[in-house]
């Protein structure tokens, strides 16, 4: 009995362990009714990755075909978050909640050819600084000073799109975690 509970155990993990990649990898969701009739995608994969700083979100290029002449745009937002203090003259330090700031980036329009549309890599750009999440943070009285702990700064999850002109949402999706 014992050795049934430790293979069950020892099963469990490597599950566990087999679904981890999975996390690091968002998967594409396409939504042909938000497209030009007939686009596909042609040369790479639609994908985002994170970098191995653990702050910075990669995404890949690519290239559609079968979109005719409608330009498209893609857009990743990368959401952060952070640990702000706040100190008072006395010295008594209270923890603000953890603060979260976006980063967006965009390709801005792309334009096809010959009903192609090549999209370049994407990534999230610069990580938001100290100040950026020490302006959204409230403290009890403004007379208080804010501190970012900028060891706590972490990526939380991050919205690739693409969109064509005239569709009213993305063709192609990936969230991050």
């Amino acid at each position: 009995m014992r050795k049934f509970g430790i293979i069950a155990v020892l099963s469990l993990l490597v599950t566990a362990l087999a679904a981890v990649p999975a996390l690091a990898e968002g998967t594409a969701v396409f939504d042909p009714t938000q497209a030009p009739q007939g686009t596909h995608v042609q040369t790479g994969t639609p994908s985002c990755s994170f970098a191995d700083d653990g702050l910075t979100v990669v995404c890949s290029s690519y290239e559609l075909a079968g979109v005719g002449n409608t330009n498209a745009s893609a857009s990743l937002v990368a959401t952060y978050s952070a640990t702000v203090t706040c100190t008072n003259k006395g010295g008594k330090t209270v923890p603000v909640k953890s603060t979260l700031q976006t980063a967006p980036t965009t390709t801005g329009s792309l334009s096809p050819e010959n009903g192609r549309l090549l999209v370049p890599e994407l990534d999230s750009g610069p990580v938001p600084t100290a100040a950026e999440f020490e302006a959204a943070a409230t403290c009890p009285n403004p007379n208080w000073t804010k501190a970012t702990d900028t060891t706590t700064i972490a990526l939380v999850s991050s919205t690739y799109t693409l969109t064509f002109e005239g569709f009213t949402s993305p063709y192609i999706t990936i969230i991050d975690p």
